[in-house]
């Protein structure tokens, strides 16, 4: 199965690896492309800006969540129907997980799915010492492909001139064009990164200029031929969302609903984490915590993930009524899983870093501290310590975790729902809080690390609705 695709990889964080897909994204689709973007790691809102501007949802390919008996079938499955994919990496094109492992990193997604690299460098204030930056990274290990340059951030034509012929005499690289400095073509940033593409609206301020940057100063032909020059994969697609663990199916049985928080405060969601769901018996419900009073109707358990709540909390926390819905629910036994924003929004109460308290729903015996700096951040393992809506006592399943807030109070030895192992190092630590019908953790679960989380989940919504229905009849 041949797949033309290219990977974004940088010299390092911060070069404009977003900015840079974008703009290919843009100039591609102008040549005629259908354009399926992609984004390496646990990221949520690279992808959205790259959903809104190709019109195609994008997935994150994380090769330390997802074993390579899943994510291959997923890249080629998502890729049907479309003429080039364009992978945006993560930090630097070798950083991962340790200090000599590839394990998570940019080149080893590069090398499983046989993917040539465009490095993108930052060359703002470098000459000839670009081409030893690049012949170093093209040396470093001769199995990444690396078949071309990309310049960010020249000072003009004279600047990018001289440093081109510097790479393509001394690293042999072609350089396939630049991006100049322009203020208009930067994305806009807050404490975890990139203000999210549905809650900020000046993203689409940029794609005009950065188009007509990219059509100025790249060689989108060159960009194009790249791609092409990917191999074909040695196994055609196969249909399954779930490897290994997908249950044996007969008829489908009737779909469940399941409430999922989805607005400018809770947006932070995988999309296979939802098929999964859905592939095993779900119907996905959105609902607005900021906006509606109600939860849906004929809801039979909520999903709560993660996003910025904490930006939304006087919102959030003058809509009582919702919170009354939910206390009301889990009382009557409603399995409601939350993660990072949503168990920020369970807890008794968010305070921002002024001292500002916001109640919240109350669920979780904890209250909300926003800090100015990360707390815990990066890939955890997680162990179950204690039965819950997803896991039995001992199951390990996998996930990672970004914020700037604590939580008070919890977790305690009785009600911790997890032992979190960071993979960069350090000890286990207790996480979450697990609670008859109720799992909250900072942690972001990818279901695809254990699927049969994600069956247990539903299975628990349907028996929830089974006993509400056998109640009534009595």
């Amino acid at each position: 199965m041949r797949i033309p695709r290219l990977l974004i990889a940088g010299t390092h964080s911060g070069v404009g690896k977003t900015t840079v897909t974008i703009g290919l994204i843009q100039g591609l689709m102008q040549r005629g492309l259908r354009v399926q973007p992609f984004k390496l790691g646990p990221d949520y809102i690279d992808p959205g800006y790259h959903t809104k501007v190709a019109g195609r949802t994008s997935r994150n390919l994380d090769t330390w969540m997802i074993p390579p008996a899943g994510l291959i079938p997923l890249f080629q499955r998502t890729c049907q129907g479309v003429d080039v994919a364009l992978i945006e990496g993560v930090m630097g094109l070798y950083d991962g997980i340790g200090a000599t492992g590839e394990q998570a990193s940019t080149a080893e997604l590069a090398k499983l799915l046989r993917c040539p690299v465009l490095l993108v460098l930052d060359a703002s204030a470098l000459s000839r010492s670009a081409a030893a930056i690049v012949r170093g990274y093209v040396d470093f290990d001769p199995h990444v492909q690396i078949v071309g340059c990309l310049l960010n951030r020249m000072a003009g034509p004279g600047h990018y001139r001289l440093v081109k012929e510097g790479i393509e005499r001394l690293a042999r690289i072609p350089v396939v064009g630049f991006l100049p400095k322009d203020d208009r073509c930067v994305l806009p940033e807050r404490h975890l990164g990139l203000i999210p593409s549905n809650e900020e609206r000046g993203w689409q301020r940029i794609c005009a200029p950065l188009l007509a940057r990219i059509r100025e100063g790249v060689d989108l032909a060159a960009v194009e031929r790249m791609a092409r020059r990917a191999q074909p994969f040695d196994s055609a697609v196969r249909p399954e969302l779930v490897e290994g663990e997908r249950r044996a199916q007969g008829e489908r049985t009737e779909a469940i609903s399941i409430g999922v928080a989805m607005d400018e405060a809770f947006h932070f969601y995988y999309p296979e984490n939802m098929e999964l769901l859905e592939e095993f018996g779900a119907e996905l419900v959105p609902f607005s915590p900021l906006r509606d009073s109600q939860l849906p109707s004929g809801v039979g358990a909520l999903y709560l993930g993660g996003g910025f709540p904490e930006v939304y909390a006087s919102e959030l926390a003058r809509n009582r009524r919702l919170h009354r819905e939910i206390r009301q629910a889990i009382k009557s036994g409603m399995p409601i899983y939350a993660e990072c924003g949503g168990l920020m929004y369970l807890a008794r109460s968010i305070a921002d870093t002024k001292g500002h308290r916001h109640p919240m729903v109350g669920l979780v015996p904890g209250e909300i501290q926003m800090t100015d700096r990360l707390q815990h951040f990066g890939y955890k393992q997680l162990r179950a310590r204690r039965p819950s809506l997803l896991a039995r006592v001992g199951e390990s399943a996998k996930g990672h975790e970004f914020h700037h807030s604590v939580c008070t109070g919890i977790p305690t030895k009785s009600t911790a729902a997890y032992e979190a192992t960071s993979v960069a190092g350090g000890g286990g630590r207790l996480e979450g809080y697990a609670h008859g019908n109720l799992l909250a953790s900072y942690i972001h679960l990818h279901f695809l690390s254990r699927p049969r989380w994600a069956e247990r989940f539903v299975q628990a919504a349907r028996n929830w609705e089974i006993g509400m229905l056998l109640t009534k009849r009595k």
